[in-house]
């Protein structure tokens, strides 16, 4: 974010004055402080409303689950709004009179929005933030960045499915190559709005960086119980399996929380495997790397 300084209209006393050069090395320096100095766990629940597709909406509960496991009182699912493939837009579109979120963001209800927008253009995000912080000035809302559907990043896979991949046989090289654009695409986005809303409304959920550090563990063979790239998903697309949503899950508790996962028990759904609680403690480690690396999680 941008950062202007207006200097008071007097002249400083001799030996308090800066040289001109070095006030530009601080003024610079600034320019590119984190957007947010808030780095403390939250220690209170939040009432958090989820919007989005199937990618992001098994998440909603989960997350529920890992406040309750974490000690964390009065967390609350100030509801959901889920639209199969969804847009954020096409959320937003919906008829006032049938439109929850509209109706839980102006009555203040919401402390935390979390969106998945497939891929941008996408306005959704811009008036939801702008809505939610019309009556609430301290909202935040998160965009979670994802994996790719069909592997690839194509914004009119939806026109014309991409070809089937053969994801056991990407390689990390491969997979960074093909998922750079689109994280730059959704983190220069964030920046915008926020320069935009004057401040740091909206964060960035790392799930798609987490989930190629998961993917690069199973190639090394490193993943407990994960034997292939194929494991985390259920079909081309990329609906995901249990340690893909749980991973997902914990990329957002530690953004909306601001706290590691590490140490939450093993969900069932991954206990049940011979190797599931190493495998929980790997997904829980890869999402919090993630988390703190990024430097629009509000995690730093």
């Amino acid at each position: 974010m941008n950062l202007s300084l207006s200097l008071p209209a007097m002249k400083p006393a001799p030996h308090l004055r800066i040289p001109t050069s070095l006030l530009a090395v601080i003024l610079l320096a600034g320019a590119w402080l984190p957007a947010t100095a808030q780095v403390k766990p939250v220690d209170k629940g939040v009432r958090v409303f989820s919007a989005g597709h199937s990618f992001h909406m098994f998440m909603p509960k989960m997350l529920a689950d890992l406040a309750k496991a974490a000690g964390i009182p009065d967390h609350q699912q100030a509801g959901v709004s889920s639209i199969g493939g969804s847009y954020v837009y096409q959320h937003w579109n919906v008829a006032d009179e049938k439109n929850i979120l509209k109706t839980a963001l102006r009555g203040g209800q919401v402390d935390v929005l979390t969106l998945s927008p497939i891929y941008l253009p996408d306005d959704g995000i811009e008036n939801f933030a702008k809505l939610g912080l019309e009556h609430r000035p301290d909202i935040r809302v998160t965009i979670q960045e994802f994996w790719l559907p069909f592997d690839v990043f194509d914004l009119n896979y939806k026109k014309k499915r991409p070809e089937l991949v053969d994801r056991n046989a990407r390689t990390v090289a491969e997979l960074r190559s093909i998922n750079e654009p689109y994280y730059k695409s959704m983190d220069d986005h964030a920046r915008e709005l926020n320069q935009k809303l004057g401040r740091q409304v909206v964060f960035v959920v790392p799930v798609g960086q987490a989930s190629l550090a998961l993917r690069a563990k199973i190639i090394a063979g490193e993943a407990p119980g994960l034997k292939q790239q194929n494991d985390l998903f259920t079909d081309a697309i990329g609906h995901a399996t249990p340690p893909l949503q749980w991973l997902t899950a914990y990329c957002h508790f530690a953004v909306i929380y601001r706290r590691s996962p590490a140490g939450l028990p093993c969900p069932p759904a991954l206990s049940k495997d011979t190797h599931g609680e190493a495998l929980n403690r790997l997904l829980q480690e890869l999402a919090w790397d993630a988390v703190k690396s990024h430097p629009l999680s509000g995690v730093q």
